[in-house]
This record gives C-alpha cells, sequence and structure tokens, in this order.
C-alpha cells in the first residue's frame, strides 16, 4: 500500500500579498491593506503575456472601465459605425518623470472579407499612453471605425495591439456582418 507525504504548501507572491494584506486589515490599516494588493496584482500582471481580458463590439461608446454596453449582435446596419470595447492585460510599465509611471500602446486596424482578404488597413490607428503613480490595472480603451460605403456581407475586424515598451503584440479577431438595407 502506498504511503502519502504531506508537504508544505509553497508560498508564491500573491499569497505572500495577501497574508500581508491580511495582517495589515487585521490591524486597521485598510488602505496599507488596499495598497499591497494593488502593488501585488501589479507585479503579477507585468509577468503575464500580453493579452485582452475582453474584446466586445459595444452599443454605443463606454463610459468607464467595465462600464460599456454589449451590442446585441454584430450584425450592423449599413453606415453603422463599429464600436469596440478593449481592455489590454499585461501591458509594460516603465518609469515616467515625477515618480510617475507609464504604458504605452498602438493599434492597427485590418478589415478583411469572409475569405480573409485584406480590404483595408490602417497601421497606427491608435496610440494611447497612460500615465499615473500606479501600474493601473483597469485599463481599457475604445475603437470606432467607420466602414460607410462597405457593401452588405459578412466580414472580420482584425485590431492588433502593439505594446510599445516590450514591443509584444495581441490580435483581436470580431466577425461582423452588414445586413443588407
Amino acid at each position: 500500500m502506498g504511503c502519502l507525504t504531506a508537504m508544505p504548501a509553497a508560498a508564491g507572491p500573491l499569497l505572500d500579498a495577501a497574508t500581508k494584506a491580511e495582517e495589515k486589515a487585521q490591524s486597521g490599516d485598510q488602505i496599507g491593506a488596499y495598497d499591497i494588493m494593488r502593488t501585488a496584482l501589479g507585479d503579477f500582471a507585468a509577468t503575464l503575456p500580453l493579452t485582452i481580458g475582453k474584446g466586445v463590439f459595444v452599443a454605443d461608446v463606454p463610459t468607464a472601465y467595465g462600464i460599456y454596453t454589449p451590442r446585441a449582435d454584430s450584425t450592423f446596419k449599413p453606415g453603422e459605425k463599429l464600436i469596440t470595447y478593449v481592455e489590454p492585460i499585461g501591458l509594460t510599465w516603465k518609469p515616467a518623470d515625477g515618480g510617475k509611471m507609464q504604458t504605452n500602446f498602438t493599434v492597427d486596424f485590418e478589415l478583411m472579407d469572409a475569405k480573409g482578404e485584406v480590404l483595408a488597413g490602417q497601421k497606427t490607428f491608435g496610440n494611447f499612453s497612460f500615465i499615473g503613480y500606479v501600474r493601473n490595472q483597469e485599463i481599457f480603451t475604445h475603437l470606432t471605425l467607420d466602414i460607410s460605403g462597405a457593401a452588405p456581407g459578412d466580414y472580420v475586424l482584425r485590431y492588433t495591439l502593439n505594446d510599445t515598451g516590450s514591443n509584444r503584440n495581441v490580435k483581436i479577431d470580431q466577425p461582423f456582418k452588414i445586413a443588407q438595407k
């Protein structure tokens, strides 16, 4: 019969931070606890690959991180603008003037037909910079594309986010349809 050996659980930076934050909270320092967790989240996010946490067509321009109205479907009327809500994860933060931190990314787009043939595109369609005293992880943007004049049919909109601090990029493909008039 086999023997099971109990091994101590290996702590990692997130667990270590949570333990320290819990100690701060228990001693009445809730703000200190919050700061420890925010720093730990920033440290953890710095180890992640660049990715998109959320990338969806929305009904109107979002007002803040996580505050958007998803479209019911991806069928658009002729002449209707395509608005995409995007949450990048794993951006590179670098020191900036005045003790601040900064991250930058650009966005390229390609409009493709259903077969993948590129019909239109633009490099550096968007250029975004975020500067603050913390490595904010609740970053979002919206991207609006006017495709007036495009014929009814099936398409794919591809956005490429380029993290300028690390030369990494990530793509998001959004299939959509332009309805008949």
